[in-house]
């Protein structure tokens, strides 16, 4: 019997807090890779604003990662941007820890 072809209809649709989420993960890794590449440029020798910036995207992960979390409880949405988000937000808190890390034993 052959499979019949059709639509289907669908009221998933994405979430804004995860997209917020992975912009977020997004911001905080770029912010990490430009001040290491920055101070890296300077031979180590890194301004209070590049501590500052380093802050901010701890702060900008852990958001984007309580709001991640959140999203994937959610029903009749789709999963991809709120599992993107938490990734991507993990992926920068665990850079700033080896960040923090390499800098205190270092």
């Amino acid at each position: 019997m052959a499979h019949k072809k059709g639509y289907i209809f669908t009221n998933k649709k994405h979430s804004e807090k995860a997209i917020l989420s992975t912009v977020l993960g997004i911001v905080s890794i770029l912010s990490l890779g430009a001040v290491v590449y920055l101070s890296y440029a300077r031979d180590g020798e890194a301004p209070v604003g590049y501590g500052l910036t380093g802050i901010l995207a701890a702060v900008y992960s852990v958001a984007g990662l309580l709001l991640g979390i959140t999203t994937i409880r959610e029903h009749d949405r789709y999963r991809l941007f709120p599992w993107l988000g938490l990734c991507l937000n993990l992926l920068a808190l665990g850079a700033v820890s080896l960040i923090l890390y390499v800098g205190a034993y270092l």
